[in-house]
């Protein structure tokens, strides 16, 4: 399997992000959605999960994948192309920074806090932007 993890990087919220304060991600109709099982994951254990073990666990959540299937389930989910986070709303819509350390681990940073501007700023970390929602420029 190819590590699609990302080191040292700061996923930056996309230009065409609508809030200007980040938003934490809501259930719809009782279900958790994508975003609502990233945000929880990630806010929850600031550098404890790679990319790819939030990909993983938010597919494995929606599915109701039993723990005793994941190794299998997670071998056969990473045999396809998968989109990274900077697909995900938590930076096109919800205004999340996401910041991946030296090991890949993860912590969420909101748009408008110092930290955020500090992540931003640093020239050491490889800098990148969630991706855009519409194709227009």
């Amino acid at each position: 399997m190819k590590d699609i993890n990302y080191y040292n990087t700061f996923i930056a919220v996309a230009d065409d992000c609508p809030v200007s304060t980040a938003e934490i991600p809501q259930a719809k109709g009782g279900l958790k959605t994508v975003p609502v099982i990233q945000y929880e994951l990630i806010s929850r254990s600031p550098y404890g999960y790679t990319q790819e073990d939030v990909l993983f666990e938010a597919h494995a959540v929606r599915n109701g994948i039993k723990e005793e299937d994941k190794d299998l389930e997670r071998e056969k989910f990473f045999s396809r192309s998968q989109a990274c986070l900077r697909a995900s709303a938590l930076g096109k819509r919800y205004g999340w920074g996401i910041h991946h350390n030296a090991e890949g681990k993860m912590a969420l940073y909101a748009v408008e806090s110092e930290e955020y501007r500090q992540l931003l700023q640093d020239r050491s970390i490889q800098q990148v932007k969630a991706m855009r929602s519409s194709r227009k420029s």
